[in-house]
């Protein structure tokens, strides 16, 4: 498929390509996934704290999903059902995962990321990278962190940014719920994140590397004899 097509479909609407899913067109498989892979992942890891895991529960889902795409009425968005199958799917391993013994993964090596960091620009400072990947640690920790009702309200309205509305609908509340959810998830959360940016703070504003280089090569080309 070509670079042109590529967009082309990615300006159809989600009927038209549950039309072309349905005719059997890899093209709107594929397309659907482009569109909703970020926040249905991220909804997945909201409730299964864990990348793999989500990553693995989003693929079955949306194996369910496609082989019964055609029991899709329209009742509701189709975005709607698709989070609904993927929230059922990681709610149905989370509950398993609860009923078997605990196991320690070692979940270091895992580079996917929840939440982007907004640069505007590639960046080459290998300082302010690092930053920046300090910064979400700590903000997927403190998520992570959240009780389960409070971690999915946050994610759909502040991080998927959806309406009081479209967060009521999926996750089956009332929009006053809803509201009152976030404020207690934004309450925990600055808690959370000033007990973890407390010590990270003491080493703020650190002049080595790159700028303790810099500086140095300025001042002794200076002193050089001319």
């Amino acid at each position: 498929m070509t670079f042109q097509a590529e967009i082309s479909l990615a300006d159809r609407s989600d009927p038209e390509l549950v039309a072309l899913a349905l005719a059997n067109d890899i093209r709107g498989f594929r397309a659907i996934m482009r569109r909703y892979n970020r926040r249905l992942f991220r909804v997945a890891r909201g409730i299964l704290r864990d990348d793999a895991m989500a990553e693995d529960a989003l693929q079955e889902a949306y194996l369910k999903a496609f082989r019964h795409l055609a029991d899709f009425q329209g009742a509701s968005a189709f975005s709607t059902w698709l989070t609904r199958i993927v929230m059922n799917e990681a709610l149905g391993r989370l509950r398993r995962q609860r009923r078997m013994p605990e196991v320690s993964v070692d979940t270091a090596a895992m580079q996917s990321r929840v939440v982007d960091f907004p640069t505007g620009s590639p960046i080459d400072n290998p300082e302010i990278t690092m930053a920046q990947r300090q910064i979400l640690k700590l903000v997927e920790e403190a998520t992570d962190s959240l009780p389960e009702e409070y971690r999915l309200v946050f994610i759909l309205r502040v991080i998927e940014e959806m309406s009081v509305e479209e967060t009521a609908e999926m996750l089956s509340l009332k929009p006053e719920t809803v509201r009152s959810r976030l404020h207690r998830a934004r309450a925990l959360l600055r808690r959370q994140l000033d007990a973890l940016i407390g010590p990270v703070a003491m080493d703020a504003f650190p002049f080595a590397g790159w700028k303790c280089d810099r500086l140095t090569e300025r001042v002794m080309a200076r002193l050089e004899p001319k």
